[in-house]
């Protein structure tokens, strides 16, 4: 069994696809092409070696062969000086003559009954440690060349032929020329390859480059796309990929893009206009609901002054409909303020005291909710901002509103104003150590008609109005609004341009 933490080789794959995943298409197209032509060099390399290298020793072989026969001939034939008619017969010629006028580092040497003998260098000396005589002993008479490192020659090609009985002679050349000729043409490859990469890496990226041009301008169309506002009801998408060409592959993708930002544009053209006439709607319907909604309250509190009896029954009634014909009324006066929002109707613009404006909403929510702590931080010097100051006064009251409606009594809820992270605004913050609200309806929250989890509510008849109306207000006087929110913490931070003062 393993043991964990070893295989190191199933991980090395991995970083080699994760290198690739982090790199662009041109740039994966490049290391594969290199990678390929690496694969090619080194594979054309390694056929060239081995069939050079083969050709060389048969080669090799062939001169050995020659130069084996030779010194066999020269051992029995007639002597340099002597004449033919008294030659007698015997070898005449003695194995150092004969050793002498073999090719230049030629090795030869003759083998009588187990033992070398007779063992010379052409043109140099031979001296042989006790282990090449035994690798020279033990050759096989009639054998196959084969090569042997002789430690005191040399790497050697050698070759044992058999002579009269109990006499082997051996003959060998060196292999150095082999492997000198070797080396060189080893070295000639790897300069070879290593322009032809160099070549091919520079010439395939410029090659690269032209061929993903188009490619390029698909991405630089949907990046144009994406910088877009879509949501804020632009609905013109005048963006295409130009020269879409449908014989190339690049040119369909950018054909089917072009195709697709049409539909787009079709669908958010019947989105705006749907939005549009939903707004119309709102704003007409809030508006007409207005005055038959006083004219139910009004008529309700008259009959609830009749100056006779009025039984039991008939009072609760009366009453359910002023409150729910009251309720009805804020629901349709923040619709309307939605929709006005929406249809980008100007807000006052006058300087606004934040500062009185936290204390003010804090005294009427400590009125209306005593059984709260309710906590100011305020700065030293007033901060102004720019706006609408009965808007900014209805923003302030619907989050602590929203405070109080969504925690138990007890809870302590501080207002503060401080100065925002940049220098040019200020924060406005209304914080809760309540209950906190559910992580899943956070990103929701400022939605329209989204209510708070029981978990957080107390059962306060929210409208679901109230944090979307914050964020429209907000928006229109150009700042943002955010909540962080966890057990024993929530928090709603608006941020505002700060007042320029003189």
């Amino acid at each position: 069994m393993s043991a964990p933490g070893n295989g190191p080789a199933p991980g090395q794959p991995t970083q080699a696809r994760g290198w690739l995943a982090r790199r662009t298409l041109r740039g994966r197209l490049i290391a594969g092409l290199l990678a390929l032509l690496a694969v090619a060099c080194a594979a054309v390399g390694l056929v060239t070696y081995v069939a050079l290298h083969s050709a060389l020793l048969n080669q090799l072989d062939a001169q050995l062969n020659a130069a084996s026969q030779r010194y066999e001939m020269c051992l029995h034939g007639p002597p340099p000086d002597a004449d033919a008619d008294h030659h007698q017969g015997g070898p005449p010629h003695t194995p150092a003559q004969c050793a002498q006028q073999q090719a230049g580092q030629t090795f030869s040497a003759q083998i009588k009954n187990g033992k070398l003998t007779n063992n010379y260098i052409a043109d140099g000396e031979c001296t042989l440690s006790d282990t090449d005589k035994t690798i020279l002993t033990a050759m096989p008479a009639g054998g196959q060349p084969f090569s042997a490192d002789l430690s005191s020659l040399g790497d050697y090609r050698l070759l044992a032929s058999p002579g009269p009985p109990g006499v082997a002679y051996v003959s060998g050349l060196p292999l150095g020329p082999v492997d000198t000729t070797l080396r060189q043409v080893e070295i000639v490859e790897a300069i070879v390859f290593a322009a032809a990469l160099l070549l091919t890496g520079v010439l395939g990226t410029g090659f690269v480059r032209l061929s993903l041009r188009p490619l390029r301008r698909v991405a630089a169309t949907a990046t144009r796309v994406t910088q877009l506002p879509l949501a804020s009801g632009q609905v013109t998408l005048t963006e295409r990929v130009p020269d879409a060409d449908p014989r190339t592959e690049v040119g369909q993708v950018g054909l089917a893009f072009n195709r697709m930002l049409g539909h787009v544009e079709s669908a958010l053209a019947r989105r705006a206009a749907s939005e549009s006439r939903l707004r119309r709607f709102a704003a007409d319907a809030s508006h007409e609901l207005r005055t038959p909604l006083a004219a139910i309250r009004g008529y309700a509190e008259l009959a609830r002054r009749h100056p006779g009896p009025v039984p039991g029954d008939i009072a609760h009634a009366l009453s359910r409909v002023e409150s729910e014909s009251a309720r009805m009324s804020v629901l349709v006066d923040e619709l309307l303020l939605l929709a006005q929002l929406d249809a980008g109707r100007p807000l006052a613009k006058e300087p606004v005291d934040l500062t009185r404006l936290a204390i003010d909403a804090t005294s009427d929510a400590r009125a209306a909710s005593g059984d709260h702590r309710w906590m100011l931080e305020l700065p030293d010097e007033p901060v102004g901002v720019e706006g609408d100051e009965h808007r900014l006064y209805q923003v302030l009251a619907n989050l602590m509103s929203n405070a109080a409606k969504h925690t138990p009594p007890g809870t302590t809820i501080t207002v503060a104003v401080a100065p925002g992270e940049n220098p040019a605004t200020v924060k406005l913050s209304v914080t809760d150590d309540g209950p906190g609200i559910p992580e899943d309806l956070q990103p929701a929250l400022f939605e329209r008609f989204v209510r708070g989890d029981s978990a957080r509510s107390n059962g306060g008849g929210s409208t679901g109005l109230g944090l979307a109306i914050v964020q429209a207000v907000t928006v229109a006087h150009g700042g943002s609004v955010g909540v962080t929110s966890r057990p024993g913490r929530t928090s709603f931070v608006i941020t505002l341009p700060r007042l320029e003062t003189a």
